[in-house]
């Protein structure tokens, strides 16, 4: 009966999907207070200023707007400290509804039916959460103060008062005044050299949602990769981070063999200071990107290769909602996955899908009070939508999609994928919407594939259905042997690793006995000095092993130190919030937690703040 109840609920609720995503051009997106519905914000104006003494942003946003039938425009704000508001030139009265958890406040504006131009004078608060300011202390270079921001989901509102909502586009220019020998960028057509004056102007002439609105002000450098990409660095890293992405040109050129022409100009990446609290965000024209991937081999720069991705799937096609997210995220790795391999090889791949794998079975553990939230289609109505950026809407869509593929054949996926993307080019999209759009352009080739494909089960059932694909283990295998011989014997045969990646040690670490033996850390640490790695990714699953073993070996510098300085140097909440929450478990380690803690706080962004301020405490 529960079954049957659940397919029942699930198909009405297609049903009503459906019916509504075709009748609105913009679906019902419970995480915005704006009304842009009613009234369009075609284009916005943007002059700030920046002031490091302060830590604030103040300035100017107007938008011309398209009023089709509302009598106030409605715009999401969150601690935003509004001064003025001029409609057409002539100032207005104007009203901040009181709080609401998530979202922040919604501003209301008077206009007439003829309005076509709003002007609201405002200044940030004390606590943006999209906006990390740090000392230059807490830079690289250690020469000037840095600024950036984190729009995704819904913090752009913290810092412009803006329709925030993936499915609303709009076009921008800005004016931005900086202190003399600062550089700003944003995500629009960026300067690479330092302004005389300090102000900077940007133009982006293709309509963005909010979320894709960013910023960043620091000691920052410019180094060209090719005629349309470059990477920009603090001066102490530039050179690194030019090496490291030095066959980034190559990639985009690939790309555009998989999926169609790239459609932003330039590409390029900013490479930022280490309190980043994400591996990238694809902000169009500039990715932002974590310096944790600077890793000196390029071993880890296939994140940017799904930075990359999302300017199709993302940034060209966007999630009408944050409850179709996975439309994104599910794309992206998909895409990620297919560029990997078309770079390097199949193998090669199917190592990044088993890491996947394995990435959405913890996943899938740590929600298994949760099932609602394992379902591709969320309803996240009244919660923060950062509770479904996981590894559902990353892997297990990027699985729904393979499952598609092999079922259909790679060549008809391609072609699939090629027309969806130059079908919904600058357009969001629900997932009611791709399901129809997948059925009618592809699986309706393919009738006996839709019954063995479970999309039902796929995209509004919880868990991962049984028919999920599985990589090919080849070089697993290899590593698996190498394990079990060292578990076994406590020894091993260092030329069977001399070839061994990134991805392959992750393999080789990640199925060890918790906690290993302090004998075998030993020997590990002797063989391939995990403690001191350049590599973050090793180096947190190695200190979260070193924690839960209790392990501190010498003659190296002792694994606290080293988790330490690890601790104060990344924000990356991939990385940090595991290993705290590592720390938290054991009484032995919880006192060395809330002390680093307390330390380093002030180097993390303010959404990692969030979560580890829940973990630990402030």
């Amino acid at each position: 009966m529960k079954i049957f109840n659940l397919f029942l609920a699930s198909s009405i609720f297609l049903t009503a999907c459906k019916s509504q995503s075709h009748n609105n051009s913009i679906a019902v997106d419970q995480h915005t207070q704006s009304n842009a519905q009613a009234v369009s914000c075609k284009h916005l104006q943007l002059a700030i200023q920046v002031d490091f003494e302060q830590q604030q942003l103040r300035g100017c946003a107007t938008w011309e707007i398209e009023n089709k039938d509302a009598d106030e425009l409605h715009l999401d704000t969150d601690q935003l400290s509004i001064d003025s508001v001029l409609v057409d030139a002539a100032k207005v009265s104007f009203h901040k509804d009181t709080t609401v958890p998530h979202l922040g406040e919604r501003l209301r504006i008077p206009i007439q039916k003829n309005s076509k131009q709003v002007a609201i004078y405002y200044k940030t608060g004390a606590h943006p959460r999209a906006l990390q300011w740090l000392t230059a202390q807490q830079t690289l270079s250690k020469t000037k103060p840095f600024l950036y921001t984190q729009s995704e989901s819904i913090y752009a509102r913290s810092w412009i008062p803006c329709p925030d909502g993936p499915g609303i586009r709009f076009t921008y220019d800005a004016t931005v005044q900086v202190p003399l020998g600062f550089m700003a960028l944003m995500s629009a057509e960026n300067p690479q050299s330092l302004a005389k004056d300090g102000q900077y102007q940007f133009h982006m002439p293709i309509a963005i949602p909010a979320y894709l609105m960013a910023l960043a002000v620091g000691d920052i450098a410019f180094k060209a990769i090719d005629a349309r990409t470059g990477v920009y660095a603090e001066p102490t890293m530039i050179a690194k981070a030019a090496n490291e992405f030095s066959e980034v040109g190559k990639m985009v050129s690939q790309a555009e063999k998989l999926y169609g022409p790239y459609r932003w100009g330039r590409y390029d990446m900013l490479v930022l200071p280490p309190g980043f609290p994400i591996g990238g965000m694809e902000n169009p024209k500039l990715t932002f990107c974590t310096p944790t991937i600077i890793a000196g081999d390029k071993s880890l720069v296939n994140l940017i290769a799904h930075e990359l991705a999302h300017n199709w799937s993302g940034n060209l096609v966007t999630n009408a909602t944050w409850n179709d997210f996975w439309l994104n995220e599910g794309f992206t790795v998909y895409f990620e996955r297919r560029l990997t391999e078309s770079l390097t090889d199949k193998s090669y791949a199917d190592m990044l899908w088993e890491l996947g794998y394995q990435d959405l079975e913890a996943t899938l553990e740590d929600l298994k009070g949760k099932p609602e939230d394992t379902k591709l289609k969320l309803n996240l109505a009244g919660r923060d939508p950062d509770d479904g950026l996981n590894d559902i809407a990353y892997e297990k869509g990027a699985l729904f999609l393979r499952a598609i593929e092999l079922k259909v054949g790679r060549t008809a996926m391609d072609t699939f994928l090629n027309q969806y993307f130059n079908h919904f080019a600058f357009k969001t999209i629900t997932t009611e919407q791709f399901l129809d759009y997948l059925n009618e352009h592809l699986l309706n080739q393919y009738p006996d594939v839709v019954k063995d494909l479970a999309i039902e089960a796929w995209v509004y059932g919880a868990g991962v259905p049984k028919n999920e694909p599985r990589a090919d283990q080849d070089r697993f295998k290899q590593v698996n042997a190498v394990r079990t011989s060292f578990l076994e014997t406590n020894a091993i045969d260092t030329k069977a690793t001399q070839s061994w990646t990134t991805h392959e040690y992750l393999h080789f670490l990640r199925l060890m006995p918790k906690p290993l033996a302090v004998s075998k850390m030993q020997k590990l640490d002797d063989l391939f000095h995990f403690t001191q790695t350049g590599n973050a990714e090793i180096a947190d699953l190695w200190f979260i092993m070193s924690v839960a073993a209790n392990y501190m070996p010498t003659p190296y510098t002792t694994s606290n130190e080293a988790m330490r300085s690890f601790l104060s140097s990344v924000g990356r909440r991939k990385f940090i919030v595991p290993l705290y929450k590592e720390l938290m478990a054991h009484p032995y380690s919880v006192p060395v937690a809330k002390e680093w803690y307390k330390a380093f706080r002030a180097n993390y962004h303010p959404l990692a703040q969030e979560s580890l301020d829940a973990l630990i405490g402030k």
